[in-house]
């Protein structure tokens, strides 16, 4: 059968290929329905990616935080209608020890291999986590995103010492309200400090047990851990001023992606003692804890709607092109193209 797939062929362009699938008794075939644009999305679309991986890895179909619907399933996993969310990663072998989003045989969906920008997605079902049916879509469409911050904690959680009485978050945006929110919800008896530059921003964290702007960070404030969700131009900002604040032997946990290296404070990561750890992407584990989150904590769902942002119903390829240049302008939340297509 022959599939629409919308593919970026070089920046601000999107063209209609088709592909052939091929039906097979391993592959279950979704139609996704809902799919949200990530940060990452908008570095190929708009060209500010380093030409050299432009141009290995255009034209390629974006979108890796997708659900849909399954409409082939020959593998009796699922029921044809049942909505899923689609896992990325695709891993290509097993490790003892490695992660399967670490492993550099590993691909990834939007990222050198076709994402989610298309008619139909064939995979296998170990890509795919059942949802509720009574689940807000529009949030569940950025469900990787939030499984991100779902596997950055369990990886922190199991290194950083056993003293929790108080976690700061760095940043103020999507990555930082999500692992705030889900601090709070997985570790309540947590004191959760976020800290960001936006004052109208912070506001939205109400969840929180306290929100300071960067520049006004009391001088006897301390805590045991932090997260870093900054990334880009300021990320070595955020880090440095973990390290100030953060107490000695504590774990620092960095989340955010800058496309160039980040000077940090070297000299007092030694004299404190300071672990960090680095977290990228997510894998099924990661996603099956998610949803089950959903299922016992759906305040979770309410609290993630506050970040939705523009809602795009997709009937042609020029939609696309709007969803995107409007994505481009926003100041915070999740754009979602609705696929009517």
């Amino acid at each position: 059968m022959l599939s629409a797939v919308y593919q970026l062929k070089r920046p601000r362009q999107f063209e209609l290929v088709y592909k052939d699938i091929t039906i097979d008794d391993k592959h279950i075939i979704v139609r996704p329905t809902h799919l949200s644009i990530c940060n990452a999305d908008q570095r190929y679309y708009q060209g500010i990616r380093p030409q050299e991986v432009l141009k290995k890895k255009l034209p390629m179909a974006l979108i890796h935080e997708a659900i849909g619907r399954v409409v082939y399933d020959p593998t009796g996993e699922f029921n044809i209608g049942d909505p899923v969310v689609m896992i990325p990663n695709l891993p290509m072998e097993s490790d003892p020890i490695i992660a399967e989003n670490y492993l550099r045989s590993s691909k990834f969906r939007a990222s050198g291999t076709d994402g989610f920008l298309q008619e139909y997605v064939q995979t296998t079902a170990d890509r795919l986590v059942l949802l509720p049916e009574d689940i807000n879509y529009t949030v569940a469409a950025f469900s990787e995103l939030v499984s991100v911050s779902m596997h950055s904690i369990s990886r922190f959680m199991k290194t950083a010492h056993t003293r929790r009485e108080r976690i700061g978050v760095w940043g103020d945006g999507n990555l930082g309200y999500i692992t705030s929110l889900l601090l709070k919800t997985l570790y309540p008896e947590i004191e959760v400090y976020v800290f960001g530059k936006n004052e109208s921003k912070l506001q939205d964290f109400t969840f929180a047990d306290g929100c300071y702007q960067i520049s006004q960070i009391p001088d006897d404030f301390s805590m045991d851990h932090a997260f870093e969700c900054v990334g880009g131009g300021g990320a070595h900002k955020a880090i440095n001023q973990i390290i100030d604040y953060i107490r000695p032997e504590g774990t620092i946990g960095i989340l955010g992606v800058s496309e160039e290296l980040a000077p940090i404070n070297t000299r007092m990561v030694l004299e404190k003692g300071l672990r960090i750890i680095g977290s990228s992407r997510s894998g099924r584990t990661d996603f099956v804890n998610l949803v089950n989150l959903y299922r016992e904590k759906p305040e979770v769902l309410d609290y993630l709607e506050n970040i939705v942002g523009e809602q795009i119903v997709i009937r042609e390829i020029r939609d696309i092109a709007r969803a995107f240049e409007k994505d481009s302008h926003k100041l915070i939340g999740k754009t979602v193209m609705i696929w009517e297509k």
